[in-house]
């Protein structure tokens, strides 16, 4: 029976992101647009998840203009965007009325598919999301944050799939964001939730243990939709699996993704210079171009192993790397194995970094390790015990509702503290994300 694999190719967000801490400017992306246009992806993820940050605070652009210009160009293929939740693009959680505003606009802007998720998969922290989409009529894809351990059985991702389906999600994504999946583990998951929901299923898996392409092939042949790759100069290490390869590898298969090689392979010459270029000015270091077995025992993600090894090496401690990152999955059995995604991997990155650096677990633990403590990013997988409770926060309070139920509505002070600086209808959700980096660059626009 054939079935035609479809594409999200990655290439102008996560892959750049997991190799070049997202730093590819919207000038790099230019020439190259409309040819990525031609080439019939499912859909190219462009927005979202760290691209917002970094446009802001490294690249002086408005990610609002980096998404209107990457729609300009490419005018047949759906784009697709990353969504933490109610953490929006921040690190807090924003009242629902920020959360509703944000979706509405990027639907606005240009965006067709949102893939929401959050950090914890406690659902109570989509709801808002996914019903803000399902208003502006764009696809709504719900993300399951795969990750493994005690409790991360085929059950419980069964469970929350059928919640999030029942949600109304358009679409699953399982989405292995630390290349924990082997392909045994992809089929039995697969088949178990083709066999538990009838939405169409995403799998994205990234390449840092190796095994991404592996997955890949096994999770077609037990009935996934669509799959996420990265075009090859941007492929591998802790990025994703390369498009041309999966796409050569479908090639008058039953799963032939009908795409055309040779263009794949122009659009992949004009990278191939790109990558060139961040390699020589020390953007793209060679290590993280590396497969990693490693991965499947420290559990961290593409990104956040980019960004350990950045902070290490500003502070000159390059030779901890592989100390905190043995440290990483012991922090994160302490506070009740949540996945490790934005925000929750910076949070325990961060974390085991000042373990190792300051030589005394716990001696400081940032204010966001706290809130994570404290429930006010959501409910973790596994209960946190009273005894690390107690040395991380004291006798304080913890939360058991949604986080978002105690916040009152704040889009008008939001408007309010900023109005002086306010150009356009997107300049207030870009200082809700990020506010003081928003109002530096609101100041240098003027």
């Amino acid at each position: 029976m054939k079935k035609k694999i479809l594409i999200t190719e990655t290439i102008l967000r996560d892959a750049q992101q997991s190799l070049i801490a997202t730093r590819m400017p919207i000038e790099d992306m230019l020439p190259i647009l409309e040819k990525l246009d031609k080439v019939g992806f499912y859909s190219l993820e462009c927005w979202g998840g760290a691209t917002f940050d970094s446009c802001l605070r490294y690249l002086n652009e408005d990610p609002w203009e980096r998404l209107k210009t990457i729609k300009k160009y490419c005018k047949n293929t759906k784009l697709q965007m990353l969504l933490r939740g109610q953490n929006v693009l921040g690190y807090r959680h924003y009242a629902d009325d920020v959360v509703e505003y944000f979706v509405q606009r990027s639907a606005y802007n240009g965006i067709n598919i949102i893939r929401t998720f959050d950090a914890l998969n406690d659902i109570r922290n989509l709801k808002t999301s996914i019903k803000a989409a399902k208003k502006e009529n764009i696809h709504v894809q719900a993300a399951i944050a795969y990750t493994t351990g005690e409790v991360f059985t085929e059950e419980y991702f069964v469970n929350y799939a059928k919640q999030l389906e029942a949600e109304g999600a358009d679409s699953i994504c399982i989405k292995d964001m630390a290349a924990l999946l082997t392909p045994k583990a992809t089929i039995n998951l697969v088949k178990a939730l083709k066999k538990a929901v009838e939405i169409p299923i995403q799998l994205h898996t990234h390449y840092t243990s190796g095994l991404a392409s592996m997955c890949i092939l096994e999770g077609m042949a037990a009935g996934v939709d669509i799959v996420d790759t990265a075009l090859s100069p941007f492929a591998q290490g802790t990025s994703l699996a390369p498009t041309e390869s999966i796409v050569a590898a479908l090639q008058e298969s039953a799963y032939d993704t009908e795409l055309d090689l040779i263009l794949l392979n122009e659009i992949r010459d004009y990278f191939i210079n790109l990558r060139e270029k961040y390699i020589d000015s020390g953007l793209l270091d060679p290590k993280l171009l590396v497969s990693d077995t490693k991965a499947l025992i420290y559990q961290v993600p593409g990104g956040m192993l980019s960004n350990l090894l950045s902070q290490l090496k500003q502070s000159g401690q390059e030779n901890k790397f592989e100390e905190v990152l043995a440290e990483v999955p012991k922090v994160r059995k302490d506070v009740g194995y949540p996945p490790l995604v934005t925000p929750t991997s910076q949070i325990i990155g961060a974390q085991a970094l000042y373990n190792v650096v300051l030589g005394q677990r716990y001696k400081m633990c940032s204010n966001e390790f706290k809130a994570l403590v404290a429930g006010k990013y959501g409910r973790t997988p596994v209960s946190i015990s009273a005894e690390v409770k107690k040395e991380i926060i004291g006798d304080a309070d913890v939360l058991d509702c949604r986080p978002a139920d105690l916040l009152q509505p704040e889009l008008n002070n939001l408007k309010k503290s900023v109005k002086e600086f306010l150009k356009t209808e997107d300049d207030v959700l870009t200082y809700s994300q990020f506010p003081e980096i928003a109002l530096n660059f609101f100041k240098h626009r003027s």
